[in-house]
Order: structure tokens, then C-alpha cells, then sequence
């Protein structure tokens, strides 16, 4: 039997890949165990869940090195990995925020799945686009998602459907606010 391999698409796999992240949350959702990796929840002192749930302590230094909004940087770990540290993408992303091998290296990371490099590579990069469009968060992460050269090219946000849908998960998060750690 042939497969029309073109069905496989990122718009394919991101649908197939949300139904997955859904079954499981319902799932896991009704069991009694403890924090699971769709669920990275720590508990701080005060025995209540952090935003950033283990990694929050990493998101708020990188927010303070970079001047990045810490709310942005959750909102993108959330779509980029839903918080699994050990994340690989069907293109070779890793890690929390999903760096592709040649952006890692140019941003100093070595290892890619180590939680801190990975966040402050990330942070890193996303001041830098920040800074390059203008603080246009919308521009930034088409940038951070599809490369700032079809940003580039196209002028503005590329009409890649993974693109675009990327850009409304992540606002969609960051204006709901709750969605952290889930």
C-alpha cells in the first residue's frame, strides 16, 4: 500500500499532535499520580504551583538578564514544549523552547536539553527579534517560529498556517493568562 507522504505535513502533524497533548491532559487529568510531563507543576514553599511550574527560577533570571516579559517566555515554553525538557520536534528542535541545532549553537548553548541553557538561549533570542521588530510581539514570534528571513521576505507575517497558528497559540496563552503549566 502507498502512502501520499505529503499528507504528513506540520499542519498535519500539529493537529495530530494537539489531539495527542488533549487525550492525554483528559487522562491524566482523572488520575491520581503525581505531576506528569504534560503537567510540570512544582510545588514552591508555600506548598502552591508556580507559573513556570520547576523552571520558573530559570524563566525569571532570563527575564531579568534579557528584559523579556516572563508571561511571553511561559507562553512560548508552553507551545514550544508544554514544558518537556527533553522535547524534539519532526524538524530536529529541541528542548524547553525548541532550538533548532545551528540557532543553539549561535547562541552559545551547548547542550540543548539542560532546562537553564536552553531558556537563556531562547530569551536570548527572543530579545533579539523583540529588539529587531520593533518590540512587535507578533513579528517576533512568526520570527521565532518560521526564521526572521520569511518575516523578512514576506514583510511581515509569513502565510505559513504553522506560522500563523503558532502566533495565536502563543498570544491565545498569553492573554488567558491560567494556562502555565498545563
Amino acid at each position: 500500500m502507498m502512502i501520499d507522504r505529503s499528507l504528513f505535513n506540520s499542519q498535519f502533524q500539529m493537529v495530530i499532535y494537539d489531539l495527542i497533548f488533549k487525550l492525554l491532559e483528559k487522562y491524566m487529568d482523572g488520575a491520581e499520580a503525581s505531576p506528569t510531563p504534560l503537567s510540570v507543576k512544582s510545588e514552591s514553599s508555600t506548598g502552591s504551583a508556580t507559573k513556570g511550574g520547576k523552571f520558573e527560577d530559570i524563566i525569571q533570571q532570563a527575564s531579568e538578564k534579557y528584559k523579556v516579559d516572563v508571561d511571553l517566555i511561559r507562553a512560548v515554553i508552553k507551545t514550544e514544549s508544554g514544558y518537556n525538557p527533553k522535547a524534539v520536534s519532526h524538524c530536529g528542535a529541541m528542548g524547553l523552547m525548541q532550538l533548532m541545532p545551528g540557532t543553539a549553537k549561535g547562541l552559545g548553548v551547548t547542550d540543548p536539553f539542560d532546562p537553564k541553557e536552553n531558556i537563556f538561549g531562547g530569551v536570548k533570542l527572543l530579545h533579539r527579534l523583540l529588539g529587531k521588530y520593533k518590540n512587535n510581539i507578533s513579528l517576533a514570534l512568526a520570527a521565532y517560529n518560521a526564521g526572521s528571513g520569511a518575516v523578512d521576505r514576506y514583510g511581515g507575517i509569513p502565510p505559513y498556517q504553522e506560522t500563523q497558528t503558532y502566533i495565536k497559540r502563543v498570544m491565545g496563552i498569553l492573554k488567558s493568562g491560567n494556562e502555565w503549566s498545563r
